[in-house]
């Protein structure tokens, strides 16, 4: 369905869901926006696993002999693949081992993630909603594909999604927009037809360079304003009509 302004209310059919715009100067506002399909980041957005993330630097570094640096979780936020590596580059030289520090990095995250981790408020009643407003969903995440699959197993939410791309599944990292348009095909879907929804800077970057509406979910910072901005994802239904 192509997106379209309407002056009165109609009835969509299934499978389509209208975008009530935002008051603000956020990028690409619309007086009212078709959506086709949405696309979910995970950690920090579905899970409360990124201040989990942040945990895990230390233990990973100490394990090569390495001291963590004050900084550094806070610039990975977000990002995978060779992106993160040239953060830790730029924390650690250009000489340092990047490849062993992320390995670490993950065998940490591992065993941590065996066991179910918190979900966030809300994001049954959401994927319920949607499911039931036969909008497909995706989800595009920096993280390994076995973590978000264990993740979303673990809570029994996996047969709400169409595809999961993972950061192993592209060659750019978020802020390109490589995991999302990739998700948006693996839907059926082109780009501007879904809406990313999203709670890191990283993430509002690849959104905007591939030509999507993006809500931001949460209080972080922004480096300019998202399409739509909420404190929490049971927002996200009133803002979806």
């Amino acid at each position: 369905y192509k997106r379209q302004s309407q002056e009165a209310e109609q009835p969509r059919p299934s499978g389509e869901v209208a975008l009530r715009s935002n008051d603000g100067e956020g990028y690409n506002k619309r007086s009212s926006t078709m959506i086709n399909g949405v696309i979910f980041d995970m950690d920090g957005l579905m899970f409360d696993t990124e201040r989990m993330w942040a945990t895990f630097w230390e233990p990973a570094l100490a394990a090569l002999g390495l001291e963590y640096k004050e900084g550094l979780a806070e610039a990975e936020r977000g990002t995978a693949g060779e992106t993160s590596r040239n953060i830790v580059r730029q924390f650690y030289g250009e000489d340092c081992d990047a490849n062993a520090i992320i390995d670490s990095l993950h065998r940490v995250a591992d065993e941590e993630f065996q066991k179910p981790v918190p979900k966030k408020p809300g994001l049954d009643e959401l994927l319920a909603w949607l499911d039931a407003n036969h909008i497909p969903m995706a989800v595009a995440s920096s993280s390994r594909v076995h973590v978000i699959e264990g993740n979303l197993n673990n809570w029994g939410l996996t047969h709400y999604f169409k595809a999961l791309v993972s950061g192993q599944q592209v060659k750019h990292s978020k802020p390109d927009p490589e995991v999302f348009t990739k998700a948006a095909a693996m839907v059926g879907l082109a780009p501007a037809d879904c809406l990313v929804v999203e709670d890191a800077a990283a993430g509002l970057e690849a959104a905007r360079a591939g030509g999507m509406d993006c809500a931001i979910v949460g209080t972080a910072p922004m480096p300019f304003e998202p399409t739509y901005h909420m404190q929490d994802v049971t927002k996200l239904p009133g803002t979806i009509l």
